[in-house]
């Protein structure tokens, strides 16, 4: 039976009889029948502050960013050789890691889509507006305002996008529900580490800050708005995406400065709210080079 995690200290030198040691950057376990984790092994329940993160890109973004995040590591053997970085980091840190069985990182990622590596790490608090612009360098910017998109796929594969094409922040109201979880940081495949979340306040005063600020802000309809394809988009740009189905506030669209449509066959209705954003992105991209 495996042992429950713990640090492990940095090893060096030679056993008596000249065996050398594993080295610190080379950690292993020697045991060829790995059994799943007893209940007496398994993590205690995680603190409010802390987040279980997972997938092997997710975690190298996390890794590569803000290690200091990182609280514990749980992997699969196979992994070893590709999170070796990591590994020394755990040991010169004192950060616990434990190779674990896929069964238990299914069990611990709540998901087999865990790709090897579960990591438990601190929260990041969203910014407030007020400090998410004033960070924000002058000259052409973009950003995305969620109003009610809920499912955590499809913020996952926003977040993604928005990464890929250089989103300065993923806008959210106060009374969000939506937050990061390891589905959303999974499918954003380190995504979720290179866009800022912004937490607003009251929709009326985001907006009267936001134009100040030189943005303009633009409702995604599903019919009805401008073409996206042939409308001049302007330098400073709020996206703003409704959930699937029920669409964004009808007030909420009525306020905004422009509406937009991304037009099509007719095939379908629509896109889906995470393919659609994509869509919108690349069009805004394609006009002001960052």
């Amino acid at each position: 039976m495996n042992s429950p995690w713990k640090p492990h200290p940095p090893r060096s030198g030679r056993k008596p009889g000249g065996q050398e040691r594993p080295r610190a950057s080379q950690p292993r376990d020697d045991r060829s029948d790995r059994q799943p984790m007893d209940n007496d092994a398994m993590p205690p329940v995680r603190p409010a502050n802390e987040l279980r993160l997972y997938g092997f890109n997710a975690v190298q973004a996390v890794f590569a960013r803000q290690p200091q995040r990182i609280r514990k590591l749980y992997l699969a053997e196979a992994r070893i050789p590709q999170l070796q970085p990591l590994l020394a980091w755990c040991v010169k840190h004192r950060v616990g890691y434990r190779v674990v069985a896929d069964a238990d990182l299914n069990k611990l990622a709540s998901s087999s889509h865990h790709e090897g590596v579960v990591v438990d790490v601190l929260k990041a608090e969203p910014l407030s507006l007020e400090a998410w612009l004033g960070q924000l360098p002058a000259g052409p910017a973009l950003a995305i305002w969620l109003d009610g998109v809920g499912n955590p796929h499809n913020f996952g594969a926003i977040l993604r996008s928005a990464a890929h094409f250089g989103v300065a922040g993923i806008l959210q109201p106060a009374d969000t529900s939506l937050a990061l979880s390891g589905a959303a940081a999974r499918v954003a495949e380190g995504g979720a580490e290179s866009v800022a979340l912004v937490r607003m306040g009251e929709a009326g005063d985001a907006m009267t800050q936001l134009r100040a600020a030189g943005f303009q802000l633009a409702a995604t309809v599903v019919r009805g708005g401008a073409d996206v394809f042939t409308r001049e988009l302007p330098q400073r740009l709020i996206y703003v995406m409704g959930a699937e189905g029920e669409g964004m506030a009808r007030n909420l669209a009525k306020d905004c400065d422009m509406q937009l449509s991304i037009p099509g066959s007719g095939a379908v209705e629509s896109l889906n709210v995470a393919a659609a954003t994509a869509v919108l992105l690349a069009q805004w991209r394609l006009k002001h080079r960052l």
